[in-house]
């Protein structure tokens, strides 16, 4: 048997540099005559830099491309995406962005995710997909991608047709000068333009002509989707390929000791050998349902983990110890957010309130088991194709896994087949250096894939959490002051603590701080208690469950202090109009603001709740209908206004909000990853129960766009629906739930 050695992180960094005219002998090696833009950053690229002089370079002001739009002498159009598209529509996004100033309709773009390279760190410095960032960071620089194409490919024409620039036009990839009727495709003008220089400013299209950009543009991958033609990572297929199937530990952090019947399982059909990997071991043979078998066969003895505590997963580690050990943190903390006197505040209080709230371990549950294929070529590179929402970070981790230079990884990043933040690296929770390190050992391109039980078993999981919470009121039963402690541990400071100096975790404490409420006297506290098992990215992250903790409490200081719950928001809400709008919004959607309990015309008695958010700088409210049905909550209808700002395509946001409030509501009722003896309970769905046809509700979705800077969209939607769910079951009920999911609770009427 193989023994495989441990791996290590490792954070790449990257820079970025002003846009080029890419030559023909540009990195990418596309054909000839091919118009490239974008930025190149390796030495080779700035020592040809040189050698072509100044036409070679255009300084760009501002944020940098990421991006290479490819405009072919047969007409064809490509744009190499510094993003992966894993169902949140970027690829369209961005084709209309650069097709709005490019003049070319965006149907006519093929978009692909960019290989690895400085060149696409558009996002803060770095490259990724995720943190609803895509749009947002990209969408200026792209209009003038597109616009400084369209310049030169003016340019060009002028001087074909000899002409003043000023006298051609362009529609949908054809130059145009009407005074003589003369018109050049953009294929036919490729090549000239290819040798100008890109201007260092370009005019961009003045919003009110947009013919694109704000319009519901039918998405790129919708037929290949609905054909079967979409490729993911599970659907790649390599000559001489072999198949692996794993078995992991059944505890966290051991490993495989020995194997009692290895000698048996090497018999099986189809086995081509047997491998030791860190905390697991491996059958790799000529088909995956055959490598299966095989590993599921093997006896292994593993090592023992710890007797008890949290400091690992222990043998007694379960998920009521995770959250004794949260709630049993008393201390102060750091002070993340402080305003006015909340202790004075404190004093003189008419009134007091105080409450506790926990939300569970989440797995990701995604659609698409983890996999991933690694081939090494004669010259000792690796080709890896993975599911991933940071190309250069895994080509880092992945040539150190292999021994080689990053330069000598290309990753390959397939349409993600399940998105959520769990495409991140995750250590042990991601399959890919498995794979690099069977396809190293056994000298062939192996597919590692991941069974349903082995996914549950190894997610990286959304941290359990835990907040208290108290407030003063005033003799009016308004809220004077505000104490909050968020206790536990953020991905962000698992995964990226060496990037940021300072020591909040703003995953832990994001939806807790910089509210819009005016709340005179605030302090909120951060505490970390570390987690043992793998910690992820989740959809909102923080403002999963820390805008569920914050609402639901803001409901309870409006019944201590005898208010109407929509009522004390808006009075909370006089010094900012942008969320009063959206709260009226809201409102005006569900046809107006009633808490209920009430009758509806099915003969139901139902209630309402009320709750916003303010998740990667776009703006919620949101406003749950509920009743009840055998001891459980049913959800009819959610009505969802979002400020972004602006948008690029209506109809993906309105399907972004309806989704992501489809998983914050499977959160709410169903989910929850639970230990027990170091060992997570759920194996597969049927265990780890998830939002069903019956339990959708109707989602109503409002877009308002207050000209504030573009917020993001593939988040923003699910957070303020587990505070508006819980806070229409207060209503109906009585009962105020402080812990979810709701299936915990058998509910009952007043």
């Amino acid at each position: 048997m193989n023994d495989l050695t441990p791996l290590h992180r490792l954070h790449p960094s990257a820079r970025a540099e002003p846009v080029r005219n890419l030559s023909r002998r540009g990195f990418l090696g596309i054909s000839a005559g091919a118009l490239l833009l974008g930025i190149d950053l390796s030495k080779e690229a700035a020592a040809q830099a040189r050698t072509e002089g100044a036409a070679a370079i255009a300084p760009k002001p501002g944020t940098r491309v990421g991006a290479f739009l490819e405009l072919r002498p047969d007409g064809g159009v490509r744009l190499l995406s510094p993003f992966v598209e894993g169902g949140q529509g970027i690829n369209t996004g961005l084709a209309q962005t650069i097709g709005e100033e490019l003049d070319l309709d965006p149907a006519r773009f093929a978009v692909e995710c960019a290989p690895p390279g400085p060149d696409y760190a558009v996002v803060n410095g770095l490259r990724m997909t995720g943190g609803s960032f895509s749009t947002r960071s990209s969408f200026e620089a792209m209009r003038r991608l597109g616009a400084t194409a369209r310049e030169m490919l003016l340019r060009a024409a002028a001087t074909r047709l000899a002409v003043p620039q000023n006298s051609l036009t362009t529609d949908d990839g054809t130059v145009i000068h009407a005074a003589t009727g003369r018109t050049l495709g953009y294929g036919e003008l490729a090549e000239a333009a290819l040798a100008l220089l890109p201007r260092d400013s370009v005019a961009l299209k003045d919003p009110t002509h947009f013919r694109w950009i704000g319009k519901p543009v039918a998405r790129l991958d919708m037929r290949d989707k609905a054909t079967g033609r979409a490729t993911y990572a599970i659907d790649i297929r390599l000559d001489g390929m072999l198949h692996a199937a794993v078995q992991h530990a059944p505890h966290l952090g051991t490993e495989p000791q020995a194997i009692a019947n290895e000698a048996e399982v090497r018999t099986m059909p189809g086995v081509h050998s047997i491998h030791r990997l860190p905390g697991a071991v491996a059958v790799v043979a000529d088909s995956w349902w055959r490598a299966r078998r095989g590993a599921e066969a093997l006896k292994v003895t593993w090592t023992e983990p710890a007797a008890e505590g949290i400091a690992t997963v222990s043998k007694t580690f379960s998920s009521a110890t995770m959250l004794a050990a949260l709630k049993g943190a008393t201390e102060s903390g750091i002070s993340a957010e402080q305003e006015g006197d909340p202790e004075a505040a404190f004093k003189g209080a008419a009134q007091v309130i105080e409450a506790e709230y926990d939300a569970p371990y989440l797995a990701h549950a995604q659609l698409e088991p983890p996999s991933a294929v690694a081939r090494f070529t004669s010259d000792g590179s690796l080709d890896l194709w993975l599911p991933n929402q940071m190309p250069e970070l895994f080509q880092g981790i992945a040539a150190k896994t292999a021994g080689v230079n990053p330069e000598q990884v290309r990753i390959h990043s397939p349409m993600l087949g399940g998105f959520f933040g769990r495409h991140f690296y995750y250590g042990p929770a991601n399959p890919f250096p498995q794979a690099i390190l069977l396809a190293k050992a056994t000298g062939r391109p192996v597919r590692v894939l991941w069974s349903r039980e082995e996914e549950f078993g190894m997610d990286a999981v959304r941290p359990l959490s835990f907040a208290r919470f108290a407030a003063a009121l005033g003799a009016d039963g308004m809220p004077v002051a505000l104490r909050t402690t968020a206790v536990g541990e953020g991905p962000i400071g698992r995964w990226f603590g060496a990037l940021f100096t300072s020591p909040i975790d703003s995953s832990v404490v994001e939806g807790l701080d910089k509210k819009p409420y005016a709340i005179p006297n605030r302090r909120l506290d951060y505490v970390k208690v570390a987690h043992p098992v793998t910690i992820a990215f989740w959809r909102s992250v923080g403002h999963s469950m820390n805008d569920y903790f914050y609402e639901s409490f803001l409901d309870e200081v409006a019944a201590a202090g005898a208010k109407d719950p929509f009522a004390l928001r808006m009075a909370l809400l006089k010094d900012s109009p942008r969320h009063a709008t959206l709260l009226q919004r809201v409102a005006e959607l569900a046809g107006g603001w009633r808490r209920g309990p009430f009758t509806a015309e099915d003969g139901t008695r139902r209630a309402r709740g009320v709750s916003m958010a303010s998740p990667f700088g776009s703006e919620t409210a949101t406003i749950a209908e509920v009743s009840l049905k055998d001891g459980e909550a049913r959800v009819h209808d959610l009505w969802i206004a979002i400020d972004p700002g602006s948008v690029v395509n209506p109809a993906i946001v309105k399907r972004q909000v309806e989704s992501a409030a489809a998983l914050g509501l499977s959160s709410t009722l169903l989910e929850q990853v639970v230990y027990e003896d170091g060992q997570r309970q759920a194996k597969n769905f049927d265990a780890y129960p998830i939002l069903d046809r019956e339990r959708m509700p109707r989602v109503h979705v409002a877009i308002v766009e207050s000209g504030a800077p573009m917020g993001g969209i593939g988040e923003p939607g699910l957070p303020g629906v587990p505070p508006a769910v819980v806070n229409a079951v207060a209503a109906l009920t009585g009962q105020r739930v402080r812990s979810l999911p709701l299936a915990k609770t058998h509910l009952s009427g007043v």
